[in-house]
């Protein structure tokens, strides 16, 4: 098959989003089949780099790293409606889904769209996105992704919002993927210890690990509360936060405020090729956010290995199973009960390692490019096809 996937985000921004497309690019590829992908350029000139389009574009100034385009593209879009694809698959909402709208319309290719993020959660960066509320996104959304054939949402959550918002079309299920091979690789011990030094942390140190960006919607400076209610009994215990964003200044703000200095790292952002060797420098990855769709880290954390303790949210459905791979919590409180735990049972910690491990499992990136192509094969056919590509009913043969 040809696939064209569109997305405001790319390279060298490091998110969800993006790895999602880096993922699902991969697999695709692996499995033979031809993609191409058009985005934002990080700068005012329009170029093609290998198989990505790019548009020039300006800063937005609504959200960091988000870029508006200032072209419409046409030389670009006449190549890739001339190219053919079988399938436009649009990862956002907003500026190259137009893009995505009328290369499929051009080439009569399906167009199947990834509900990516939860808009309700980023009220802080939107002008006015606190009047508007729900009622008006959720009409603007459906208005927005009515010519879409297929909706793909990452967990039930998802779907659930989006069937709240009234859409009507196909949705299916599908987890992003990781490479699970990068977070089952063990990091030389050396490595290890030298990102302790680096951060002070001391041999009979349990390390709570919050890695992602540091935007308002992911609700760090309760991880911070959390700390100051711990530290009260437990004395070696240390959160390391990895991730660089809008709130860091006001996070380390409310750290010298709650005073504590001595029990909590910035690291800020990490290269992507060194996160494996925070993952393993952790004991508990544990996150305050509801804003996730799915969740990338959790996954990431598991497979390394990791016990969860996460803010309750629906979206850790598979992913955290009480009690068996870690905790998710309503409070503080709670929280800090579920630390100190784990800070005091080694055998606990290891038995939670070994359960999110095996849960991880499930998460590869070659399911998930299996399940992708069979929602792309079900969309062009007008089939049904399970994830291994079982044809049942066939449109146009000669499309694939």
């Amino acid at each position: 098959m040809k696939i064209l996937i569109t997305t405001d985000l790319f390279k060298p921004t490091i998110n969800g989003v993006v790895t999602s497309v880096l993922n699902l690019e991969k697999e695709l590829t692996e499995q033979g089949h031809e993609v191409k992908i058009l985005t934002v350029s990080p700068d005012s000139t329009s170029y093609i780099e290998g198989n990505v389009y790019y548009v020039k574009s300006m800063p937005s100034h609504i959200y960091p790293e988000v870029r508006v385009p200032f072209s419409r593209a046409n030389d670009m879009v006449k190549e890739l409606i001339d190219w053919e694809p079988d399938v436009v698959h649009s990862q956002c909402e907003f500026f190259s889904f137009g893009f995505a709208k009328r290369i499929a319309a051009g080439a009569g290719a399906a167009l199947v769209h990834t509900y990516h993020t939860l808009y309700e959660q980023y009220t802080e960066y939107i002008p006015l996105g606190k009047r508007l509320g729900r009622t008006a996104l959720a009409k603007w959304m459906k208005a927005r992704l009515k010519s879409v054939d297929t909706i793909i949402a990452p967990t039930k959550k998802v779907e659930n919002v989006l069937m709240e918002y009234g859409m009507l079309q196909n949705m299916e299920i599908i987890p992003t993927g990781i490479n699970l091979e990068k977070f089952n690789y063990e990091v030389p011990v050396e490595e290890v210890e030298a990102l302790k030094k680096q951060y002070a942390v001391e041999k009979e140190d349990k390390v709570l690990l919050s890695l992602g960006r540091l935007g308002f919607e992911k609700r760090i400076d309760e991880l911070l509360y959390g700390m100051k209610e711990i530290v009260k009994t437990e004395k070696h215990v240390k959160l390391l936060i990895v991730g660089g964003g809008p709130a860091r200044e006001s996070l380390e703000a409310l750290t010298d405020e709650l005073d504590l200095r001595a029990y909590v790292r910035f690291a800020g952002m990490a290269d992507p090729e060194d996160v494996k060797k925070y993952y393993q420098l952790g004991d508990v990855f544990v996150c305050a956010s509801t804003s996730e769709t799915q969740g990338l880290t959790y996954i990431e954390a598991a497979a390394s290995g990791l016990p969860l303790i996460c803010r309750k949210d629906p979206c850790l459905h598979g992913v955290l199973e009480e009690g068996g791979n870690g905790h998710s919590y309503n409070d503080i409180y709670r929280f800090a009960k579920y630390v100190r735990e784990y800070a005091n049972d080694d055998e606990q910690l290891v038995r939670a390692g070994e359960h999110s491990r095996r849960i991880a499992a499930d998460y590869g990136t070659d399911i998930f490019g299996k399940r992708a192509l069979a929602v792309y094969k079900t969309a062009v056919w007008e089939g049904v096809f399970d994830y291994e590509g079982i044809t049942v009913c066939e449109k146009s043969a000669s499309r694939i």
